[in-house]
């Protein structure tokens, strides 16, 4: 297994700075999740890592010894691009077989690797077939199993599930993060998908305009998000704007919303943590508003409720369906959520 470390690196092409002075640790083991926008340049510090990028300065080393000289096929990395990449003229076995025979593996040592991890993505028996002849899952374990079966120190991918339907690729997420528990390579990948990140990462990084936002564990950058960037891109998020006071932020209506800690004027709240009915708890943070939309999905209830003092942008609550009763639209409404919840912000 390998730590990664990334300092101070930066890449530009022409005007764009698709990375900006990024510096970043990867423990030994993590599976760590790149999450941004299009464009962020989460991908080209993936490739940068990878040694298909070159930064303009700055250093990458694996366990301590800097690899900014040594090229790609040096650098014992394994790759699985969102479009699989696999030789569509070759069986599944030859597939895997390609990298072992490009570095002079014994044939015998092949065959019994190429048994051992097509048992490992649960594909044994698949061998002899074509890639065209299997499901867009078992391409995505294919692709796995190529990138692993030379024994990489680290793990690369981009976008891994990014071409599967919904529900395959939650299947895909639960086998991923099995597969890469077993094995324990330090495996980083990139995703613009919020579920993805939260689901598969020990920690994530989020990534905007080539610098990082925030990190931390899935929930850490959830619960405490450090930007309304940050809280809006992974998750909802209900904006609150006002004047800083002693115990929280007033609204222009003169509302005070206590938070748990100083804010400059700026908080959020997330919708789960919203209840709604005709009144609040005593030592609550509460708004009144009237209800524009009930979305009802069974488990739960997704309201967006209008708020006066919050201007033209709906307030969002996403409650538990566990009464089963339903706000209709034009109810009018008390919404109301913990102080602990109220997270301060940065702009």
């Amino acid at each position: 297994m390998t730590t990664i470390s990334v300092t101070s690196v930066s890449k530009s092409y022409g005007a764009f700075k698709a990375l900006d002075d990024v510096s970043i640790d990867f423990a030994d083991g993590e599976f760590f999740g790149l999450l941004g926008p299009s464009g962020s340049g989460k991908t080209t510090l993936l490739r940068a890592i990878a040694g298909f990028v070159t930064p303009d300065q700055g250093r990458i080393a694996f366990d301590g010894e800097a690899v900014d000289a040594t090229p790609v096929h040096k650098r014992r990395i394994g790759m699985v691009f969102q479009s699989y990449a696999l030789f569509p003229h070759l069986s599944v076995a030859r597939n895997l077989a390609f990298g072992l025979e490009v570095r002079g593996d014994p044939q015998a040592e092949t065959a019994r690797r190429i048994e051992q991890y097509l048992a490992l993505v649960r594909l044994s028996g698949l061998g002899g077939r074509r890639p065209r002849e299997l499901s867009g899952g078992q391409q995505q374990r294919v692709a796995l199993a190529r990138a692993l079966i030379t024994e990489p120190r680290v793990l690369l991918l981009d976008e891994p599930l990014g071409a599967l339907d919904r529900k395959l690729r939650q299947e895909m997420q639960v086998e991923l993060r099995d597969i890469q528990r077993r094995t324990g390579i330090t495996t980083i990948f990139v995703t613009h998908d919020q579920e993805e990140a939260l689901t598969l990462s020990d920690r994530i990084a989020i990534i905007n305009e080539g610098r990082i936002v925030q990190s931390g564990t899935p929930q850490q950058v959830y619960e405490r998000p450090v930007s309304i960037f940050a809280a809006q891109f992974l998750g909802d998020a209900n904006i609150l704007r006002g004047t800083a006071a002693a115990e929280g932020l007033v609204l222009a209506d003169g509302t005070m919303i206590r938070l748990p800690a100083q804010s400059s004027g700026l908080a959020i709240v997330r919708p789960e943590k919203i209840r709604i009915g005709s009144g609040a708890a005593a030592g609550m943070n509460a708004l009144k508003g009237v209800v524009m939309q009930s979305v009802y999905s069974g488990a739960s209830v997704i309201y967006r409720v209008a708020v006066p003092v919050l201007g033209e942008t709906p307030f969002l609550a996403f409650v538990q369906n566990a009464s089963g009763e339903l706000h209709q639209p034009g109810a009018a409404v008390t919404l109301s959520w913990e102080v602990a919840h109220t997270m301060a912000v940065a702009s």
